[in-house]
């Protein structure tokens, strides 16, 4: 199944990171989205482009709307013509499966939105 298609699942304290092997696996679904490390912990980020801030502040709402539905929520920064997503579990302290899933749900608001 697409990761796109799928929801994110409750997730606690001890549930095990993503590994190195489940990470290749799911970029390919994403790639346009960046692994990066803050703060000791490893999380997916992306950079959108929009023509206006009007356009960057309606995506960052669908985006919130989505992490709202799943109960999984990112970082945003939305300035004039771009909005910068990074998702990570905080609850873990890195990456899960739910941040693969938001990462290309969020893909596909972008592409509803171009």
């Amino acid at each position: 199944m697409a990761l796109q298609n799928e929801q994110c699942q409750a997730c606690s304290v001890d549930a095990p990171l993503a590994t190195d092997a489940e990470i290749r696996e799911w970029r390919h679904e994403i790639p346009d989205w960046k692994l990066i490390e803050e703060d000791g912990e490893e999380k997916l980020q992306r950079e959108f482009r929009f023509k206006n801030f009007r356009e960057a502040l309606a995506f960052t709402n669908k985006v919130g709307e989505l992490a709202e539905t799943e109960d999984h929520h990112p970082a945003l920064l939305t300035e004039y013509g771009r909005v910068n997503v990074i998702w990570w579990t905080h609850k873990i302290g890195g990456l899960h499966r739910n941040d693969f899933i938001c990462a290309a749900r969020t893909d596909e608001l972008y592409n509803e939105a171009q």
